[in-house]
């Protein structure tokens, strides 16, 4: 199974693809989808849709594992990264790519093992269970990779091969 791992934003968007089978996960490729500062948000909107598109189109994923989001104190950044993820959704939607929703929390744990881990220990593992010679950078597309490997980690538990719904989906 292919997954697209994407991090949500509107400046940057982190992305990450690996291919999971049987229990182990091997690293395709990250990087990040950006956009200029000071462009109007309908054309920031289109630059992410557009760049998503030629992803799926270049990889073929069977999944995209996407962050819910999390809200802390700035709900004006919030607000804009939400019309990014929105044409994220879009974009997978349109592609008939089945959409899967973590939160940080479940990341950490599904990577690390430990829900309150730190930004580095999950990164640290990302690079150690892809065998990485170095951690993805930037910091986004490592965060997308992990998605993915939460993801791979979640597909493939029991409750998912016993016919269950998968529990972290919201779609």
């Amino acid at each position: 199974m292919r997954i697209l791992g994407i991090d949500p934003g509107i400046a940057t968007v982190g992305f990450g693809v690996i291919d999971a089978d049987r229990g182990r996960q091997k690293y395709v490729t990250c990087g990040i989808i950006s956009t200029p500062a000071h462009t109007a948000l309908s054309s920031r909107l289109d630059q992410i849709y557009s760049d998503l598109e030629e992803l799926i189109g270049a990889f073929h994923p069977d999944a995209i594992a996407i962050e819910e989001l999390f809200f802390n104190t700035n709900i004006t950044t919030g607000i804009a990264v939400a019309h990014g993820r929105g044409v994220i959704l879009l974009a997978a939607y349109r592609s008939g790519i089945p959409v899967f929703e973590y939160t940080p929390l479940q990341v950490k744990q599904a990577v690390v093992g430990y829900g309150r881990a730190e930004k580095k220990q999950v990164i640290d593992m990302v690079r150690r269970l892809l065998n990485m010679p170095a951690a993805p950078k930037p910091d986004d597309a490592a965060d997308a990779v992990a998605l993915a490997i939460c993801h791979a980690r979640s597909a493939t538990s029991l409750l998912t091969k016993n016919g269950g719904n998968n529990v972290c989906s919201t779609i």
